[in-house]
């Protein structure tokens, strides 16, 4: 074997190509209550591609072939309406091409269904919530949220509601609402918006005479639980006799003139932290 021979040869045993997805027939695809349904999901792709059919998120059974994958359905109903997804993965990729099923007679009322039922995100992210309607006529989809307006930096898009930089004031509950001549389906999504805590002192400066009683609180907004944790701004340890609370209280019995200094109180919770400073002044003639 030649040189030139050997390294076409390992060229082709190193060569990798992403999916490429195909689907027969492409749709919108309208087909009569009773029909067959046959839907071809062709992939190419180095390493072959693994190739899917789903449907809300579940994988359907198929029969498959070397590079083709074909979804039947032998006699549709008014539950097959619908988006199904055709997948390809390999080690190069994941490509997918979606088939819109649209069945037509044997009216029904809608069905709403929603991809997840609780939804927990992170403040000033970007997050998405998906709902499914069937139905005949196929129902039209649209969100609501319970006792109050969307946020205003929302969109929906086939069915999708997406919610952008999300803040605590928009947690609770969304409504998917599908309505078609034949009635109308809701299907709920709770959402649940984390955020890290805002922190303040009270009182934030304080003057005391030797002796008084120094009493700080720290006070936080944001997702429970918080802890607190009191230091003193430059210095190795907090005084003698200073108590820290559960709750956020630092309190020192009878303070000293050396007890001056700033006190920083940091609060965390699973998010993230945040401090406050708080500025003591102990003398002996206020």
């Amino acid at each position: 074997m030649d040189s030139s021979t050997t390294a076409l040869l390992l060229c082709s045993l190193l060569w990798t190509d992403s999916p490429k997805v195909r689907v027969t027939p492409a749709g919108p695809l309208r087909v009569r209550v009773g029909e067959p349904v046959a839907l071809e999901c062709h992939a190419t792709g180095r390493p072959r591609p693994s190739v899917t059919w789903q449907r809300h998120g579940t994988q359907l059974v198929t029969t498959k072939t070397e590079d083709t994958s074909t979804l039947k359905v032998a006699a549709v109903s008014s539950e097959d309406a619908g988006v199904y997804v055709c997948q390809a993965q390999n080690t190069e990729g994941v490509a997918e091409v979606k088939v819109e099923v649209i069945v037509e007679g044997g009216a029904t009322a809608p069905k709403a269904t929603v991809s997840m039922a609780e939804v927990t995100a992170v403040e000033g992210h970007t997050i998405t919530m998906q709902c499914q309607a069937t139905g005949s006529p196929l129902p039209v989809v649209s969100w609501s949220k319970l006792r109050a307006p969307l946020p205003w930096q929302h969109t929906v898009e086939g069915g999708v509601l997406t919610l952008t930089s999300v803040g605590r004031q928009d947690s609770g509950q969304y409504i998917c609402n599908a309505t078609n001549t034949h009635g109308y389906s809701q299907a709920y999504t709770q959402l649940e918006v984390d955020s890290p805590p805002y922190t303040t002192s009270l009182p934030d400066q304080v003057r005391l005479r030797p002796g008084d009683t120094l009493r700080l609180q720290c006070l936080a907004h944001g997702s429970h639980p918080i802890t607190f944790r009191w230091t003193r701004v430059g210095r190795a340890g907090m005084p003698a006799g200073a108590e820290t609370i559960k709750d956020g209280q630092l309190l020192i019995g009878q303070v000293k003139l050396i007890d001056s200094g700033t006190y920083k109180c940091v609060a965390t919770n699973h998010v993230g932290s945040s401090e406050a400073l708080a500025k003591v002044t102990v003398k002996g003639e206020l």
